[in-house]
């Protein structure tokens, strides 16, 4: 067999030898002559379907019923979904059916904690003069309990906030506690406010400390963040925030108008609807009742939505664990229910409790990625069903219409930083290109051997060139500075703490990564599938490396992103 000689260089402007593009590649690029009658077949079959006068016109005729709504409304996509190919469509009630009035709620948590901490666990009275702050805590922090500071990072781990009780940590202690050494939120030392109902105990964990440390006295912040989070569960799971909020429903839960003729889309389009929550039976019929009785003249109770109805599910634990599902005897409006037993299957009509995943696949007759599942809990909801299940998910995060929306308001300004940011990477470019220019004629000058006029030549160019290295570089601070500017402006107008809920500087954001990363499909409310098709394909954008950002021909294979499932978390 002759071996192709290859020349001991690489050429500056050629393939590298044995490359796929070169007469003797190592990697195979040769086709059959099969596949390549299928491709000039292919490439005839193209022509005559993009010439096509009938069928472009057809395509340019305006789709029925435009989504009218506001852009915050909008279904986003992180992998693409056939809603054609889902049969089954669960929802988790709280934060998702039923939308808080957030304010409202976090301060009715707050005060009943703020309450259990100083009579069941033993702390002072002078901190039950603390006042909730609503804009200091939002979702995605992390707490490092064992230095007492809230963090907020970025999708890389890089904790780009970082807060001791009301303060910005010290630059000194940040950089050593959290740029010499990795953050793993898995350790013990972190815990993760990615619900909405935990933002009190953030607010409670930094006032505390702010408090108790000003009056001079030592805080053992794990201690602290423990009793906390104890006594914010001792509050849901007692059902004494739930009793508060029952009084009044009307003052702690959004009315939505579209909720019931959504989910009759969805039903009208052949899907079967079930209700899985953590709640109990007396708890969800009064907010269900609440939220969906009268709504639509079909379904005179909230009930008729749903062919399934499976209440105290104790999700995380329903996807992981083999707990069975309880059949109920329910009463009339605000009584407890009575489990009657065991259940063999899932009836519409009847309703549950508990339950694991494995059953519920065998008792709907429906598995994997033919059931979509719609929360509000990133670990719960989200997370727990993606590494459990191939169940496709929804995450409602709701405070996305308050981030579009402003940035919306902000667009001149977020167009003039985007100016300035382009403007000032062409800076740094140009300045390490003259820097590079200016070595080499400092080097060429100090050599010597020239003659006079080629000296003076460079003596001139090396003047030139100092010349406009300095104003470049005084450009490029102006430029820095002027983006730092705009950019600080820009996310403490969101929040003044911790900025914009999805980004941490040019990164996104550790929440944003979780909720792109475990969300099949997120939006703001339930009720925004109301503006879409039930048999609609949301379809998701194809990531792109940097060399296809750059201009690679592999970029333009598909414009769609896919419908595999996310990576894992290990």
């Amino acid at each position: 067999m002759s071996v192709c000689p290859l020349s001991s260089k690489l050429s500056p402007t050629g393939p590298i030898p044995g490359s796929p593009t070169t007469s003797d590649p190592l990697h195979g690029s040769f086709r059959s002559s099969r596949s390549q009658a299928h491709a000039e077949e292919a490439e005839r079959r193209a022509q005559a379907l993009l010439s096509d006068t009938e069928l472009h016109r057809l395509l340019n005729v305006p789709r029925h019923g435009p989504h009218e709504g506001p852009r915050a409304r909008d279904i986003f996509v992180n992998r693409n979904l056939r809603m054609s190919g889902i049969e089954l469509v669960g929802f988790d009630m709280d934060y998702t059916l039923a939308i808080y009035h957030m304010r409202r709620l976090e301060e009715l948590a707050y005060d009943m904690t703020l309450a259990r901490l100083i009579s069941e666990r033993g702390y002072p009275s002078v901190i039950g003069h603390l006042q909730y702050d609503h804009h200091f805590v939002m979702r995605g922090l992390a707490v490092d309990k064992e230095n007492g500071n809230l963090l907020k990072m970025d999708r890389f781990g890089y904790v780009g906030r970082a807060w001791h009780g009301l303060r910005p940590l010290n630059r000194e202690v940040w950089h050593t506690l959290y740029r010499n050494q990795r953050v793993r939120l898995r350790e013990p030392r972190f815990a993760w406010i990615d619900t909405l109902f935990a933002l009190p105990e953030a607010w409670l964990f930094a006032s505390i400390i702010e408090l108790l440390e000003s009056l001079g006295q030592r805080v053992d912040y794990g201690r602290l963040y423990d009793d906390i989070r104890e006594a914010i569960d001792t509050v849901h799971r007692d059902n004494s925030l739930k009793r508060e909020v029952r009084k009044d429903l009307s003052r702690y839960v959004f009315q939505d108008p579209e909720l019931g003729p959504a989910l009759h889309k969805l039903r009208s389009g052949g899907k079967r609807l079930f209700l899985l929550t953590n709640s109990a039976w007396d708890y969800t019929d009064a907010v269900m009742r609440y939220l969906l009785d009268g709504q639509l003249a079909e379904y005179p109770s909230w009930r008729n939505y749903f062919d399934y109805v499976v209440t105290l599910a104790a999700k995380p634990a329903f996807f992981a664990e083999q707990r069975p599902f309880l059949e109920l005897e329910v009463a009339g409006p605000g009584e407890e229910a009575r489990v009657v037993g065991e259940a063999s299957g899932l009836e519409r009509g009847k309703v549950y409790q508990g339950g694991n995943l494995v059953q519920f696949e065998q008792y709907t007759r429906r598995s994997g990625e033919r059931i979509l599942y719609v929360g509000d809990h990133i670990y719960g909801d989200i997370l727990k069903s993606k590494k459990t299940s191939l169940w496709r998910t929804c995450m409602i995060v709701q405070e996305i219409e308050d981030e579009i929306t402003y940035t919306y308001g902000q667009r001149e300004r977020i167009e003039q930083l985007a100016e300035v940011e382009r403007t000032r990477a062409r800076l740094e470019e140009e300045v390490g290109d003259h820097k590079g220019l200016l070595n080499r004629l400092d080097r060429a000058l100090e050599r010597g051997g020239l003659t006079a006029e080629v000296q003076a030549k460079q003596e001139e160019q090396r003047r030139e060139t100092k010349a406009a290295l300095d104003t470049l570089r005084r450009a490029l601070r102006e430029a820095t500075e002027i983006a730092d500017a705009l950019e600080r402006e820009v996310e403490e107008g969101f929040n003044p703490y911790w900025g914009l809920l999805f980004k941490e500087g040019s990164e996104n954001s550790r929440f944003g990564e979780q909720v792109e990363r475990y969300a099949c499909l997120y939006t703001s409310r339930v009720s925004n599938f109301l503006y879409d098709s039930p048999l609609q394909y949301y379809r998701s954008s194809r990531d792109l490396m940097p060399h296809e950002q750059a201009g690679a021909w592999s970029a333009k294979l598909s414009p769609e992103g896919g419908e595999g499932v996310p990576p894992g978390d290990g």
